[in-house]
């Protein structure tokens, strides 16, 4: 009897508490676990034997896959068991002709949906076979986090599934470059497998090839050209590490410098007259905390934009007396760029030399046009996506050729 007084209390409670709610906050509570992830991940690349990757013949049945989405879900094949068509593009963030095919994915995705087709992006590379100096396009690397960052700036409307950890679901399938379109039937077999169009710049074509593919599984057809070749970067796969081990050893070998500089050569190097690049300084200091801990991301600028229009110079604020002092914490971070310290006594003249608005706080960045335009400057620690983003999309860049 108990037992079934406290049952009874227990649902009349609940019945309650729900009335209570009422029902804008019942839709508002559903829509919040909707909304939750289904599970949180955690990325874990690993290395990768070599291994030949042949891409999916025509005809093949999709290979299934269980991968991580940016929205925190696991997606595979049964998620799309109703379309009529299904393409998977091969793609991801720092590849300059991924980028620019990004809005073409875009549109195919919108302009299909309603006649059943569904559309999902999985990103194949391994972000240990990444080099920061591949990544000059682009404001991202290939992990899982940046993929996360990619899709909501861009505005993804499709799935975007991560495949970096052990690539085991790209080997299956065998992306060549990205971007690299593969579109299925209804029953799942491979009928197009390459390019979305033959123009890689923006506004010149519009996924012709893919959509005539399309076209024609809908219509019960089978497309007229089904393989074609696809031009972008090469996958990065998980045994491409060798390489990035050489890069990486060859630039802590680099020497680096530290010269002395007047108020007047402060100047100069403000005015920028004398280079056709954009030019990003930082005004550092050894006793300074946030300067040390931010110092190492201005080194990974120089490498991913130091092939381009692109400089990063560095000047201590340490005392001239504390050469040695700098020298050795640059040194330290395989500072290999121009690196100055202030020559003189008075710290405020270099201040004044630099940005008269400054109040003399740092860290201190700024970023200059050819010329001396100010495009960005921050007293205190730098925003680095934001500063990424400025610098590859400023127009002497650009994200794509």
């Amino acid at each position: 009897m108990k037992n079934q007084q406290l049952t009874k209390g227990l649902i009349l409670g609940l019945l309650i508490s729900i009335m209570a709610c009422g029902p804008n906050e019942q839709q508002e509570q559903a829509k919040e676990e909707q909304a939750a992830p289904a599970a949180t991940f955690v990325a874990n690349p690993q290395a990768v034997p070599e291994q030949d990757v042949p891409t999916l013949p025509i005809g093949s049945a999709a290979p299934d896959f269980n991968l991580p989405g940016v929205d925190g879900k696991f997606y595979s094949l049964s998620d799309f068991a109703e379309a009529q068509a299904l393409v998977i593009f091969f793609t991801c963030n720092h590849c300059p002709t991924a980028q620019a095919y990004e809005d073409r994915m875009i549109a195919v995705a919108a302009d299909y949906k309603a006649k059943g087709v569904a559309t999902v992006a999985i990103s194949p590379n391994s972000p240990l076979g990444l080099l920061y100096e591949e990544l000059g396009y682009s404001d991202l690397n290939d992990d899982y986090d940046d993929m996360i960052i990619r899709s909501d700036y861009k505005g993804y409307n499709f799935p975007y599934l991560y495949d970096g950890d052990d690539e085991a679901v790209s080997l299956q399938y065998g992306p060549a470059v990205t971007p690299h379109a593969f579109l299925f039937d209804k029953d799942r077999k491979l009928q197009y497998v390459g390019r979305l169009d033959g123009s890689e710049k923006p506004g010149t074509a519009n996924a012709e090839d893919l959509r005539a593919a399309i076209d024609a599984v809908l219509a019960g057809k089978t497309p007229t050209e089904q393989v074609t070749k696809t031009f972008g970067c090469s996958t990065k796969w998980g045994w491409k590490t060798a390489y990035k081990k050489k890069v990486e050893e060859e630039w802590a070998k680099k020497e680096v410098s530290l010269e002395a500089i007047d108020v007047d050569e402060i100047k100069t190097l403000l005015q920028n007259k004398d280079s056709e690049k954009l030019r990003l300084i930082n005004v550092w200091a050894t006793w300074c905390g946030p300067c040390v801990i931010e110092y190492p991301d201005f080194i990974t600028l120089q490498r991913m934009y130091g092939a381009r229009d692109f400089e990063f110079i560095s000047l201590s604020a340490d005392k001239i007396a504390q050469k040695d002092k700098a020298l050795k914490f640059l040194t330290s971070k395989n500072s290999a760029v121009s690196n100055y310290i202030f020559a003189g006594d008075d710290i405020y003249q270099m201040v004044e030399a630099v940005d008269k608005e400054w109040s003399a706080a740092l860290p201190y960045t700024i970023l200059i046009e050819p010329g001396g335009k100010i495009i960005y400057q921050k007293q205190g620690e730098a925003d680095f996506l934001e500063l990424k983003r400025l610098i590859v999309e400023h127009p002497m860049m650009g994200r794509y050729f």
